[in-house]
């Protein structure tokens, strides 16, 4: 017995150099297995489990590594993420992903860092459009042209979607699902007062100030981050003065003190905002806590985006609906907002092909279904069947397909710098609206100057 306990601190030694030398891609079921060996058992048992740990040791070791970052922070898109990650896995036990979840303001902040860090992160979550070119344009993103070819994603994936990866001719981004943004409300107490759907922007009018009549508060926004202020500048300006317009300012081709985008703020923002519409001090929530304001029926509407659903409680879910954003101006094109999401490899990963191949899983049928199954996402993949979709999921489906142009919104549209400057600009506007024509032309000031180089 003493020498099956000596052999069985060594074997504890080594499991506890493996654990260290390898970091997350040891699991702690393996130091039970080695410390359990218990006093009773007979030798020849003892053997035998022993022998199973050192195989166990053996396959740790063996097993490479992808590092992969997520922004998906929220409670279900967390734990799907979670599952992709053990599917790919269980497909490839040859690799082990070590995946770190971070917050999604934190991970924003903290892109640059990883893309510049001598050993980034192998796969992380991103935008595409503008945020994604940003870091292309300087070297940071990998180039993933054969794995598309490989894929046969050009075949797969709507041309809009490729056009989104692609950068003279070559393909640096894997967009993976996407979501509309719509009005959001609660259906009982739109019943209870008889409201419906607004259609125009006069009906909408007059549902918040029924709402408000009634002692509920139209509409729940969080700003303590401030991009939820630019959903309803991408709405307004599309509804006003249309999609090409907005986009062209997004560019930088446009100016912000022209005559057209003050009155998005003086006809249009400012009456919601002095009128009481939305809840009190909006700048102390997050979007997520904003939404407990209709939650508990305080706040009948919100601007958002669909992933709205994953926070809202799910006993509570079904009492919720959504609308397309008023038309202001019937003779204007419809522009929606209908943010892609993706996955890309960092320019300087340690572990390129092992890294791809988990790219190549994250596009698959197989990963995307799931997204789609569990998460209601939008799948860029055409091959993924939809046939089960949700009545909200083909009323999402409908609402884009109805669009005459698709934004991906204000700050994935426009340069990081840029979005910058503005979204300051509609927190210095909710804070004091009289102030909007000093505020546009600072920003006009701003654009000019990021810009430079463009004109």
């Amino acid at each position: 017995m003493k020498r099956t306990l000596f052999t069985l601190l060594a074997l504890f030694m080594v499991m506890s150099l493996v654990l260290t030398a390898c970091g997350p891609t040891a699991t702690p079921q393996i130091i039970e297995k080695t410390v359990e060996v218990t006093k009773e058992v007979v030798v020849t048992k003892e053997v035998e489990v022993t022998k199973e740990v050192e195989v166990e040791v053996e396959k740790l070791v063996d097993r490479r590594v992808v590092i992969y970052n997520s922004y998906a922070s929220d409670p279900a898109p967390r734990a799907a993420d979670e599952e992709l990650v053990k599917m790919f896995e269980e497909a490839h036990p040859e690799i082990s992903v070590q995946h770190s979840t971070v917050a999604h303001e934190d991970f924003k902040q903290a892109i640059r860092a990883y893309l510049t860090a001598s050993t980034p992160p192998d796969v992380m979550t991103w935008f595409a459009g503008n945020r994604a070119r940003f870091f292309i344009d300087k070297g940071l993103i990998m180039d993933i042209s054969d794995v598309w070819e490989n894929e046969g994603w050009n075949e797969d994936y709507p041309t809009g979607f490729q056009a989104l990866s692609t950068v003279e001719g070559k393909q640096y981004f894997l967009p993976t699902s996407w979501y509309w943004w719509a009005v959001y409300y609660r259906k009982d107490i739109f019943e209870q007062y008889n409201l419906e759907e607004p259609q125009t922007w006069e009906e909408f009018l007059a549902v918040c100030e029924t709402l408000q009549d009634n002692g509920i508060k139209p509409l729940t926004i969080g700003t303590k981050y401030r991009w939820t202020t630019a959903a309803w500048f991408d709405y307004l300006n599309m509804r006003v003065n249309g999609p090409e317009f907005h986009i062209n300012l997004m560019l930088g081709k446009e100016s912000y003190d022209d005559p057209r985008v003050l009155t998005v703020f003086t006809d249009y923002w400012a009456p919601l905002i002095e009128n009481d519409y939305f809840i009190d001090d909006p700048a102390a929530y997050t979007w997520s806590e904003a939404l407990q304001f209709m939650v508990d029926g305080s706040a009948a509407m919100y601007l958002m985006g669909d992933f709205l659903r994953d926070s809202y409680p799910a006993d509570q879910v079904g009492q919720v609906d959504f609308f397309r954003f008023p038309i202001i101006d019937p003779s204007v094109p419809v522009g929606e907002d209908a943010p892609t999401d993706g996955f890309f490899v960092a320019a300087q990963s340690q572990h390129p092909e092992d890294a791809k191949a988990f790219l190549a899983f994250l596009g698959s049928v197989e990963a995307q279904q799931y997204n789609a199954d569990v998460l209601g996402r939008l799948p860029t993949n055409m091959k993924v069947d939809t046939s089960n979709f949700t009545p909200g999921q083909q009323k999402g489906l409908e609402l884009i397909q109805g669009a005459d142009f698709v934004a991906q919104f204000y700050d994935r549209d426009t340069t990081p710098e840029m979005a910058d400057k503005g979204m300051n600009g509609f927190m210095e506007f909710w804070a004091n609206p009289s102030r909007i024509n000093d505020i546009l032309a600072q920003l006009e000031l701003d654009r000019q100057e990021i810009f430079a180089e463009e004109q």
